[in-house]
């Protein structure tokens, strides 16, 4: 059992401290919700008032938030009132050059600090099913894997501070072009009189095969369940899509890289989010492509 501190308990901040705590952990939980605290005390966590009060004595501080920007407010209360013995896990997504920053001054103040994004939505999060990817210094790996084991069902170590945030957003780059093209196929399919089912049955075992068709069919009552069957709510929001996608076409513009599907992918995402779709699960699109929004 360790000591805990968790700041953030948002759609996937929550699951990922619940099973901290399942875990037999002490867990002394913050967000600026009171909401989201009780649910977390629900769920085993203990409330703290603060993030100052959260990791004053906390042997593994977890954080979860929506931004760049929050994470260098956090650490900065965080840096310097947690105990330089306890590690410092983000698993927020952010910018690479923020990841970098937040990881520099941890390490001068004396911290092991690792950036851990994760993959696999908010189902993965509450079943304790999560991917990790981590950016960390190498002899720090194995205590990072062992600190989010409770919450993962693999932890990768992707290089250096940084390279968890760049994996993170690669990662998201190819899962939002690759529904995009999920979703067209079923609607050409459709158009051309064959049915969602066959088509899903042979495209999964053929070359076509991807995560997002197998595992994420954006068709209801085709595939394993997904957010599909359940009119596109839960998963993984339209509007966190677009952040990921508009972090990996800033990080494409940084280095020089040609995006060019990328940047397709973003447009696309950016106009149903436009549309009043941002809440809905990024699968949704395939009401757009098929002009059958009236639907959601």
């Amino acid at each position: 059992m360790i000591r805990i501190a968790f700041i953030g308990l948002g759609n996937m901040g929550a699951g990922m401290a619940a099973n901290q705590a399942k875990a037999g952990n002490t867990v002394k939980a913050f967000d600026l919700s009171q909401a989201a605290l009780d649910r977390a005390v629900a769920e085993g966590c203990i409330a703290a008032p603060s993030v100052v009060e959260a990791v004053r004595d906390a042997e593994l501080v977890i954080t979860m938030l929506p931004a760049g920007a929050h994470v260098r407010v956090v650490y900065g209360d965080i840096i310097g009132t947690a105990p330089t013995s306890a590690l410092l896990v983000d698993c927020s997504t952010i910018e690479v050059e923020i990841a970098r920053e937040v990881a520099a001054k941890a390490k001068s103040a004396g911290y092991r600090f690792a950036d851990a994004p994760v993959s696999g939505g908010t189902a993965a999060a509450a079943a304790g099913s999560l991917a990790f990817m981590v950016g960390c210094d190498d002899a720090d790996f194995a205590d990072v894997e062992a600190a989010l084991k409770p919450m993962s069902r693999v932890t990768i170590r992707a290089g250096n501070h940084g390279a968890g945030q760049a994996a993170k957003i690669c990662n998201n780059m190819v899962l939002g072009i690759s529904m995009l093209a999920v979703c067209e196929a079923f609607g050409l399919a459709d158009k051309l009189g064959l049915d969602a089912a066959r088509f899903f049955d042979i495209a999964s075992q053929s070359s076509g095969q991807c995560w997002s068709l197998t595992s994420y069919c954006p068709v209801p009552g085709v595939g394993p369940a997904s957010p599909a069957d359940r009119g596109f709510e839960g998963g993984f929001a339209t509007a966190m899509m677009l952040k990921d996608l508009n972090l990996a076409r800033a990080a494409a513009r940084s280095v020089g890289a040609d995006t060019p599907m990328g940047a397709e992918a973003q447009g696309l995402y950016q106009k149903f989010s436009d549309a009043g779709f941002a809440g809905k699960d990024f699968s949704a699109v395939i009401k757009m492509l098929e002009g059958r929004t009236d639907e959601l």
